[in-house]
């Protein structure tokens, strides 16, 4: 029985299509794989332990979330942001990918509008077009800073929620907390949810926000969690939501559908890693800061004509100086002539501006790098 015809038309995923690319490396030297947005380091030995000693146990956690993981949780996020949020606000997903996707179809319908800064986390935009929603592009200043003031002209009576990731995937910019707040008012004012995705928000430079300050948050602020990135749980699917009653019963029903709930061996390695590796977790913030820092120091100098536009979290958003290609035809360039995998900047907005996505929260050898670019651009 052929279905091909029956399946929904979109656009693939482009992280897919950046590793199907692999084919085309030059294979001359080892691979530099900065494409992968999750760190390549293994979660902590504390995680390890405590996974190993409760695997027996695959039983459904509570729908929510294991409560103690979500009271570890509340903590976390109060100790970092101050506030009042508690383990109640909170519903575990499987990855932060997912809470969008609970989150955006808890919110809308086919027709609605979403507004998005760009550039744009492609998940985000992909789900909200196979929903039927439209993804509505906010231009951001010219440090890549999307501006509550902005936003206003690109509201419509279809609008339903702001989305901002900060710190950024895949520029790495971060919205000041000060702005944040300015965008919550602007949400609020036209009663619409503002979705802050801070999935990198362990590796950010910036002082913390204070949403959970105001005594209404709940009524717009939902705010979305990786474990990925912060305890290098990729491959244990753990994230989370916060939010308020309506929008988190809501999600509890999609999610029964999808999941029925979070793997339980990831909400307790996450668990882990909240309460045991207190330590561990801060010096891989450091680390992933002290790469950034590298990187922006070795490309001062622009090396082979490439240049730093921003820089942040886990990324760096780089021009490239070959103006006379598109950007996804460098991109395969770089794989095939350096070994040196890279996402193209069209693959997060439809302008091309000759940009990349360099992981650099991945970079270990920063010369080898800039080894490489030299040549590329020599």
């Amino acid at each position: 029985m052929r279905l091909s015809h029956r399946v929904a038309a979109g656009v693939d995923s482009p992280m897919a299509a950046a590793y199907d690319g692999l084919r085309a490396a030059g294979g001359r030297r080892p691979l530099l794989d900065l494409a992968r947005a999750a760190p390549a380091y293994p979660p902590a030995p504390e995680v390890v332990e405590h996974v190993a000693a409760v695997a027996a146990d695959a039983r459904y956690a509570a729908q929510a979330g294991l409560p103690h993981l979500r009271e570890a949780f509340a903590a976390d996020l109060r100790a970092d942001h101050g506030g009042d949020v508690t383990a109640d606000d909170l519903v575990v997903t499987a990855g932060c990918n997912q809470a969008f996707c609970l989150v955006a179809d808890a919110l809308c319908a086919p027709g609605d509008e979403v507004v998005v800064a760009r550039p744009t986390y492609f998940n985000h935009a992909m789900w909200l077009r196979m929903r039927g929603v439209e993804p509505v592009v906010l231009e951001p200043d010219a440090a890549l800073v999307p501006r509550a003031a902005d936003a206003e002209a690109v509201l419509s009576p279809r609008t339903r929620a702001i989305v901002l990731v900060t710190p950024g995937n895949p520029s790495g910019v971060e919205v000041p907390p000060d702005e944040l707040a300015a965008f919550a008012d602007l949400a609020r004012r036209h009663d619409l949810a503002l979705v802050l995705d801070e999935t990198y928000r362990a590796f950010r430079s910036t002082g913390p926000h204070a949403l959970y300050a105001a005594p209404d948050w709940r009524d717009t602020v939902v705010t979305l969690h990786s474990f990925s990135k912060d305890l290098a749980l990729a491959g244990y699917r753990v994230g989370a939501l916060a939010g308020g009653e309506a929008l988190r019963r809501q999600a509890l029903k999609l999610l029964d559908c999808v999941a029925i709930g979070a793997p339980r061996v990831g909400q307790e390695a996450a668990w882990a890693g909240l309460e045991k590796a207190h330590a561990w977790r801060a010096e891989r913030a450091a680390e992933v800061g002290a790469r950034r820092a590298a990187f922006a120091a070795a490309m001062r100098e622009r090396p082979g004509g490439f240049e730093v536009v921003a820089l942040g979290g886990f990324f760096a958003w780089v021009r490239h100086p070959r103006r006379d290609a598109t950007t996804p035809d460098v991109v395969m360039a770089l794989l095939r002539e350096q070994d040196v995998l890279v996402m193209a900047g069209t693959d997060f907005q439809d302008v091309d501006d000759a940009t990349l996505r360099v992981s650099v929260g991945n970079l270990t050898d920063v010369d080898d790098l800039v080894a490489r670019l030299r040549e590329f651009g020599a």
